[in-house]
């Protein structure tokens, strides 16, 4: 599999992107004998002039495809993805959404792996997969988190297809940080998962939004569809504390929804997506169960950090809006002690402040910067008095302080609803000094 690929001996190859993804890309095809240059836009604004001197254009995910339209004809620009669907001679479970492809991916690829398959994980979610094209063979599987970007001028599909929950929210401000054109070619990018599937292949799709239920059109392969808010003909759904399997019309219980260690109902679409690929790929339902009972979820993604003295205290420290801090306060029943807060992305925090007051089980608050002030100025007529506690500087105080007051059953909930550089370099520093103080407490505790 280490032999180079002849056709791109001696090609003349830009690569138009210098991320992550653009610099594996052109190391793979430097090592296939293409001559490749990297084209980037901090080169200059005219970064793109003369492309047509070359063979074709590696595209990264973050480049507009209607950019490079406008300087090279489609059939000439080809992408990481692209190449890797062509030559990858590995089963491909992919997985897309606007919510949830991150933890499905993860879920899949963990299950697959305990079931001791041959098993890769990449896509969007870091890895690029042209990084371990060359170790899998036609027993391999590659477990793919696509993003829209990555899907958009895809023209083959993945054996199994996953189609979680395809929503407009935070996709408003569609010229700068989405890069779609509109909402209607963000979502057709997406059904690129489903649209080259062939009568051998599967499609996994979300019963429960209109966009992603309505793509079963779009494919050629057998559908099985996923829900928490309904029994499905045939797929998996989450109802009454179950996850139950539906195929041919035999029912098999999967697990109870109250072991699963990932929290939130919103991770029980994830949950059945999972279920229902692995299922698929030929996982024993036992390994599958096993694996949902154990996964602690993505970092910085509502993870489990440890229990002290019968306290859980959560990382969400992804959680940089006030809509993912809505959802992770939802996620528990139990008595919560909040921090929240950080630095501006001029974010609206009236929902997260009634969604505070309404709430019976938040216990205190923990303040962590300065957007504080606007969430406080929200929290209006709260329908019971909670701990307010505001002044620390650091995590160490911030944890020690929610320590102190938490008793076993309560759950400390890093969620800050914010962006984090007004006391950390980003959010992963912000959950990473979280879970060193969590650490330490455990630690005084044996």
């Amino acid at each position: 599999m280490n032999e180079p690929r002849t056709q791109f001996k001696g090609k003349k190859i830009a690569v138009v992107g210098e991320g992550i993804e653009g610099k594996s890309s052109a190391e793979f095809l430097k090592k296939q004998g293409a001559i490749v240059e990297i084209l980037d836009l901090k080169q200059g604004e005219d970064y793109l002039k003369g492309l047509d001197k070359f063979d074709f254009i590696v595209r990264s995910p973050g480049v507009r495809l209607s950019m490079l339209e406008k300087h090279i004809g489609r059939d000439k620009i080809t992408s990481q993805t692209k190449l890797f669907f062509d030559l990858c001679p590995a089963k491909i479970i992919g997985v897309t959404g606007t919510k949830g492809k991150g933890t499905t991916s993860s879920l899949i690829y963990e299950m697959l792996k305990a079931d001791d398959r041959d098993v890769y994980l990449g896509g969007n979610i870091g890895i690029p997969p042209l990084e371990f094209i060359d170790k899998l063979t036609k027993d391999s599987w590659a477990v793919l988190e696509l993003s829209s970007f990555q899907l958009q001028d895809l023209n083959k599909s993945p054996h199994i297809a996953v189609l979680l929950m395809v929503t407009s929210e935070h996709l408003e401000d569609w010229g700068d940080r989405n890069r779609h054109e509109s909402l209607a070619e963000y979502v057709d990018s997406k059904r690129n998962i489903l649209r080259f599937q062939t009568s051998g292949d599967f499609a996994i799709i979300n019963r429960d939004f209109p966009a992603s239920n309505e793509s079963d059109v779009h494919t050629n392969g057998k559908v099985y569809f996923i829900s928490r808010e309904r029994e499905v003909e045939e797929g998996c759904f989450a109802l009454g504390n179950q996850v139950i399997l539906r195929v041919k019309g035999n029912d098999i219980p999967v697990i109870d929804t109250r072991e699963l260690l990932l929290r939130g109902d919103h991770n029980h679409e994830n949950a059945c997506a999972a279920t229902m690929a692995a299922y698929l790929a030929g996982v024993k339902v036992g390994t599958i169960a096993k694996v949902l009972q154990s996964f602690k979820g993505l970092e910085h993604r509502l993870e489990l950090v440890d229990t002290v003295n019968g306290v859980e205290y959560y990382n969400d420290s992804f959680s940089t809006t006030p809509e993912t801090a809505i959802a992770a306060i939802k996620s528990f029943k139990n008595p919560e002690i909040l921090l929240l807060g950080g630095s501006s992305k001029n974010s609206d925090f009236t929902e997260l402040g009634q969604v505070i007051a309404d709430s019976e089980n938040v216990k205190a608050i923990i303040e962590i910067g300065e957007e504080w002030k606007r969430i406080k100025s929200q929290i209006k007529n709260p329908k019971h008095q909670f701990l307010l506690i505001e002044g620390s500087k650091t995590m160490e105080q911030m944890v020690l302080a929610a320590s102190k007051i938490a008793v076993a059953g309560d759950v400390v909930l890093l969620s800050p609803a914010c962006a984090s550089f007004d006391k950390f370099k980003n959010y992963k520093d912000r959950g990473n000094q979280f879970k060193k103080e969590v650490k330490k407490l455990k630690e005084l505790q044996n």
